[in-house]
């Protein structure tokens, strides 16, 4: 017989620790800090000040203590700075991933298309007929032998190929994708912060990549000026400069690094705010920041054109709501036969990763 055992409910049995509260916050902070700890734990003291979030049982000393007991904090010996650790980046990508895919179900944009699937490895509930061609290994031995005892009995059992079912199985796409994020002075131009949410969505998508499917590829390329690529763990720590935007330099280094990669599928994600204002011309920049140039708008379609050629979409991210600037991305879009969405900062995350979701199954009928 089997028995429950009934206990005096505890609201506070699934609570928070203490240390794991300021965690969440001195994480967030690390986000618009770009990595500095000092200026975080700053922030954070300010913030208990002005909110109490410590006690008198437990302060931000003690959360400075835990942090590097538990290996999230490094402090110099010779000046007593810190410094995050890899545990800490690995956090902060953890928290962008659960606070921006578990918007997912939401939101209905996105899909767009993959042309080449990958390797059939995950079997679902739902059955079909045989055809032939079909693996062994994918038959539904119990459903197949149902059909059979209905097809002729128990006296006369024998199984036929019309008799048999197949699981349907899920092809996972390995795909390679180039995340590109602008970082030129306009993602911080009139006091609004574009880039921390820019940064977020490019710490969630690489959280997601590395652990979810880890046979696919996600490189990172930053553009301002000039373009360069990026590791992951130098998310963290990303910040606006003085810079133009050089797009044709990230796309450019973009399709670089995707003609490396041997997989078909290829995509590159475009995070901005704004039309391409810079080109680099031999050793000199070409800079215009009043309206659209033709010298820079030309370079930048050209290569929209190349890249549709090779089958790269050009999946466009516009953090902006200027009429003027999304004319442009519409133009850029329809020359590369991509896609674009103009998303609010607070919507970002939910475009990108549910596009990139439904790329990685496909049901094979």
């Amino acid at each position: 017989m089997q028995g429950y055992h009934f206990s005096k409910f505890n609201p506070n049995e699934n609570a928070k620790s203490p240390f794991e509260s300021l965690l969440d916050v001195f994480t967030e902070m690390l986000q618009y800090t770009s990595g500095d700890a000092a200026e975080a734990l700053s922030w954070l003291t300010q913030l208990d000040k002005k909110y109490g979030l410590t006690t008198k049982d437990y302060g931000i000393g003690d959360f400075i203590d835990e942090l590097k007991e538990q290996g999230y904090l490094k402090e110099n010996e010779m000046d007593g700075s810190f410094k995050i650790t890899s545990k800490t980046e690995q956090g902060i990508r953890q928290r962008s991933l659960d606070e921006i895919f578990g918007k997912l179900k939401k939101t209905k944009s996105g899909s767009h298309h993959t042309f080449k699937t990958g390797q059939g490895d995950e079997p679902n509930p739902e059955t079909r007929a045989y055809e032939f061609g079909d693996a062994p290994e994918s038959i539904n031995y119990t459903g197949s032998l149902r059909n059979a005892f209905i097809n002729r009995g128990i006296e006369n059992f024998s199984m036929h190929q019309d008799d048999l079912e197949i699981h349907e199985t899920d092809f996972k796409t390995q795909t390679s994708t180039v995340l590109m994020i602008d970082i030129s002075h306009s993602m911080i131009l009139y006091g609004e912060d574009r880039i921390t949410p820019a940064k977020k969505v490019a710490m969630a998508l690489a959280e997601l990549i590395t652990t979810r499917y880890p046979k696919d590829t996600l490189d990172i390329v930053v553009f301002g000026n000039d373009a360069w690529q990026i590791e992951i763990k130098d998310l963290p720590y990303l910040e606006v400069g003085p810079y133009h935007t050089n797009t044709v330099a990230g796309l450019e280094l973009a399709t670089e690094l995707l003609r490396r990669r041997k997989n078909p599928n290829k995509q590159i994600f475009m995070i901005t705010d704004g039309k391409p204002t810079c080109l680099k011309i031999g050793g000199k920049y070409y800079k215009n920041s009043f309206g659209i140039d033709s010298k820079i708008l030309n370079r930048t379609l050209n290569l929209a054109g190349q890249l549709r050629r090779l089958k790269i979409p050009v999946i466009t991210f516009m953090i902006a709501d200027d009429p003027y600037l999304q004319a442009f991305v519409r133009n850029f879009t329809e020359v590369n036969n991509g896609k674009a969405f103009y998303s609010s900062l607070d919507g970002l995350g939910g475009f990108i990763f549910e596009d990139y979701v439904r790329n990685k199954k496909r049901t094979v009928r």
